[in-house]
C-alpha cells in the first residue's frame, strides 16, 4: 500500500488516503508516543512497567512538517524539534485509527 495524499485534518490529527481508496486517520499524540526512532524505542523499553509522572514538552504533540522518505516512509518533525523517526507506510496502514480499522482490530 502506498499513500496518495497525507494532510493535517485538524490541530490534532492527520488523514492518509491510500492507493486502494481507504482514508485512514492518525492522532498526533499516538504517532508521537509510538515514535520509531532508536532513542524513543529505547526510552519506552526502559520505562516499561514503571510508573512515572508525565512531563509535557511544549510542541511535543504538534506537527511542524511531514516529508516523504523514498517510497516507504514519512518523516515527521514535531513542534519541539524532534524529527528522527521514520514512519513506514506499513506501520501507518497497520496502526490506522479510523472507525473501520478500529472496529476490525477490536473484533
Amino acid at each position: 500500500m502506498i499513500p496518495t495524499h497525507i494532510q493535517k485534518t485538524s490541530g490534532s490529527e492527520i488523514s492518509v488516503t491510500w492507493n486502494d481508496g481507504h482514508v485512514g486517520r492518525h492522532t498526533f499524540r499516538r504517532l508521537r508516543e509510538a515514535c520509531p526512532c532508536a532513542s524513543c524505542k529505547t526510552e519506552r523499553e526502559e520505562m516499561q512497567g514503571k510508573v512515572t509522572l508525565p512531563i509535557f514538552k511544549a510542541g511535543e504533540f504538534e506537527i511542524r512538517s511531514i516529508s516523504p522518505i523514498g517510497q516507504y516512509a514519512i518523516q515527521i518533525v514535531w513542534g519541539d524539534g524532534h524529527g528522527t523517526g521514520l514512519y513506514t507506510y506499513e506501520y501507518l496502514r497497520r496502526s490506522c485509527e479510523c472507525e473501520q480499522c478500529s472496529t476490525h482490530v477490536s473484533s
